[in-house]
């Protein structure tokens, strides 16, 4: 490996230390434990590292929730070696894994939604990856059934994705992994309905 590359390497471990040190904090403290210090402390890095990168605490939210944007961008991003119908299978059980239904996890989730109520640059960051979610998860559907409109496998989606929210704010309930898997079966017959 040539010094150029190793240290590109580098440059993005640290940058995503530092953004799972942002989601961290949040996660257990909400948007008043994130500042610049104690974001350097949590990432184990420079103080000026932090600030090099990011300009200020809003650019650091920012960041983070666009990772967690691409991160739910993935859970509907077909597999190429996957029939349809398994792809949809996939994406649809998947939410229910166990680094999802944790209260660190869910207590993150809960502070990016609040703080998508709080700030306007926010609310589009969140507002645009829940539409990138949204037609992911349409497509993944029409894939499946070819003969749905658009708009058909988009309104199964977002039933699905109401079904789904439901399960992870329930899950800090301490609801039984019966329900859960009642409900994983109910985003699957919304979607394969015929």
């Amino acid at each position: 490996m040539d010094t150029k590359t190793a240290a590109s390497g580098e440059q993005v471990d640290r940058q995503s230390r530092i953004l799972d040190a942002v989601l961290e904090l949040l996660s257990h403290h909400g948007i008043s434990g994130v500042n610049m210090r104690a974001v350097a402390r949590e990432a184990g890095v420079a103080l000026g590292l932090v600030n090099y990168y990011y300009a200020d605490k809003p650019s650091l939210i920012r960041a983070a929730l666009n990772r967690t944007g691409e991160s739910d961008l993935r859970l509907v991003t077909p597999d190429p070696d996957a029939l349809p119908d398994e792809q949809l299978l996939q994406a649809l059980r998947q939410v229910a894994g166990p680094e999802f239904l944790n209260t660190q996890y869910l207590s993150l989730r809960l502070h990016l939604w609040a703080l998508a109520q709080a700030h306007e640059d926010f609310a589009l960051i969140n507002a645009e990856a829940f539409e990138q979610y949204l037609d992911g998860l349409a497509t993944l559907i029409g894939n499946a059934k070819p003969g749905l409109s658009r708009d058909d496998c988009r309104e199964r989606a977002a039933d699905i994705v109401v079904v789904q929210n439901g399960m992870w704010l329930t899950s800090l309930l301490g609801i039984g992994d019966a329900s859960i898997q009642r409900s994983i079966a109910r985003t699957e017959q919304i979607a394969f309905a015929d």
